[in-house]
């Protein structure tokens, strides 16, 4: 059988420049080849698949044909006690361990925390008027992740904030470890971060857990065998969980802001919706749930702007899809982004409309994948819906924003999506009649 059409590219390094640096690398090579082609990049050859039939087949085939796969410079700095990395009946039982941060009584929680620092930053963004979005949104979800997943307040501010930042850049580079390179600087960070991880579960380990934040509910944390998790696990877990509850987040919400910016008549819904809920009371989970176009608006965010574009595997037995080989140990990038572009299966793709997720028209099964899907979904799913849902809410309530002219709003794909220009708005406080 025939491999998938497409090249290597350049001896040793293949594609792996042209992956990092073009954000329509897949996207113009599935148009030259079609929904399957082959490429390599970080020295390993790489079969990239797009279409609902390629998630359904990549996401509900683990353990049988791929097992989870990373980029070398992702797997280095996430640390190899990371959920994440870890594969078969381990990672199974790990999850069940962290999903006791997420279940819904612990979403319920997290709210008024939530809330009270996002009023804060709503608050600060008036006083400046004019800004440069992206660098605050990254600095409130951080806030919110480091005060709901470690207790910490204005995480952004501390050592741990400034360590996270550079360390998050390296993750998707090339893995060149020396001092001077993105990846060099962000291992050097690695060993910070977990420097200052191991002084807050030490003190919380002897102090009372508060019980209140994912940190306390993983300390006491105990598995079928009533074994709790190390020191060394807990810091790669809490690592993993800052990123997830912080860079992917980041993302979703700033395309959320750009959209309804670029899209009044979306925005005009959004607010008239808000205006059934007493702005006065503290949000609710119940109340949440009621806004179903807000809902629909973000679904539609993230099927556009996906944060994360696609998922790794590597192959563990040759299989076929699309009548070709996919040969053992290649790695396979099954294309969340693309996928969410399929025009059979999402008419006129490059088009906001938050209609298409209408109670009557529910997408098929593993066609819209911005969590991924199967045994490895999005862990804190949840946490990340609640988190946009209630920004949203809070900010179309009662605030407005409008995009300065003369910037560029074109998305850079690395780490995550995001206006090359930092996205720079003026915001002010509207008086929306209760």
């Amino acid at each position: 059988m025939a491999l998938p059409p497409g090249s290597f590219g350049l001896p040793l390094i293949g594609d792996s420049l042209k992956f990092l640096r073009d954000s329509q690398f897949a996207k113009k090579r599935h148009q030259q080849y079609g929904p399957i082609f082959k490429t390599s990049i970080f020295g390993e050859p790489t079969v990239f698949m797009r279409g609902q039939e390629a998630s359904l087949f990549v996401l509900s085939k683990e353990n049988q044909y791929f097992v989870v796969s990373f980029p070398p410079s992702t797997k280095a700095l996430l640390g190899p006690l990371s959920l994440s990395l870890q594969t078969g009946a381990n990672h199974q039982n790990r999850r069940k361990l962290l999903y006791q941060a997420f279940q819904p009584r612990a979403l319920a929680g997290y709210i008024g925390a939530m809330e009270d620092i996002t009023q804060r930053y709503l608050e600060k963004w008036v006083e400046m008027e004019t800004l440069t979005w992206y660098p605050e949104l990254r600095n409130y979800t951080f806030d919110v992740a480091c005060k709901l997943l470690v207790g910490m307040e204005k995480g952004s501010e501390t050592a741990l904030g400034h360590y996270f930042e550079t360390w998050s850049k390296g993750l998707f580079s090339i893995p060149l470890d020396v001092p001077w390179t993105q990846f060099g600087k962000a291992k050097k960070c690695r060993k910070l971060l977990l420097a200052e991880l191991e002084k807050i579960i030490r003190d919380r380990q002897q102090g009372t857990p508060s019980g209140n934040d994912a940190l306390s509910l993983l300390i006491s944390a105990r598995d079928d065998e009533g074994k709790s998790l190390s020191l060394d696990e807990l810091k790669d877990q809490v690592l993993l969980l800052l990123f997830a509850g912080h860079e992917t987040l980041t993302s979703a919400i700033a395309s959320f802001c750009l959209l309804l910016a670029q899209h009044p008549d979306v925005m005009a819904k959004v607010q008239a919706e808000q205006q059934q809920f007493p702005a006065i009371e503290p949000l609710t989970l119940e109340q949440l749930k009621q806004m179903t176009y807000l809902e629909q608006v973000l679904r539609e965010v993230l099927r556009l702007v996906p944060p994360a574009g696609g998922v790794f595997r590597t192959v563990i037995n040759a299989c076929e899809f699309g009548g070709y080989e996919i040969p053992k140990g290649w790695s396979v990038v099954s294309g969340i982004t693309q996928t969410h572009q399929d025009s059979q299966l999402y008419p006129e793709p490059d088009r906001f409309d938050p209609d298409r997720f209408s109670s009557d028209r529910s997408p098929k099964p593993f066609s819209y994948v911005p969590f991924g899907g199967g045994l490895r979904e999005c862990l804190g799913k949840e946490f990340a819906r609640l988190e946009m849902k209630l920004f949203a809410a809070k900010m179309v309530r009662e605030y407005e924003w409008a995009l300065l002219p003369d910037q560029d709003l074109n998305l850079i794909a690395i780490p995550m999506p995001h206006p090359r220009d930092g996205l720079r708005v003026n915001f002010r406080r509207t008086t929306m009649n209760r």
